[in-house]
């Protein structure tokens, strides 16, 4: 018949050895993702939104004065700058998607 003492220790090895291989595959997957790049990096493009931000302002410039509102990355080319403009049309609100050039803007008038 077994001890107490030695059974504890037997399955307190047991339990340490499925952790450290728990730990072990762990840092294997965590070395894996590192030489992936981190893939939240791309939705802090700074170079991006500040072009996007400015050809945006130029677009909608043609119908007043611009005021950005918000702008948004959605994946790794890709922003959407929401804005105003204030003209002779009265106050408009836009909506600009930008990759590397503007692919799409979207205009509509305020009510007020």
């Amino acid at each position: 018949m077994l001890r107490p003492a030695p059974l504890i220790a037997l399955a307190s090895c047991l339990a340490l050895s499925g952790c450290a291989a728990g730990i072990a595959a762990g840092a294997l997957g965590a070395a894996a993702r590192s030489t992936q790049g981190d893939p939240n990096a791309y939705y802090n493009n700074e170079p991006l939104k500040l072009a996007a931000a400015q050809a945006c302002r130029a677009r909608a410039a043609s119908y007043g004065d611009v005021q950005i509102i918000d702008l948004e990355q959605r994946g790794a080319r890709k922003v959407v700058v929401w804005g105003t403009a204030a003209g002779a049309a009265g106050r408009q609100s836009f909506e600009c998607t930008y990759t590397d050039r503007i692919t799409g803007f979207r205009l509509r008038k305020l009510l007020g």
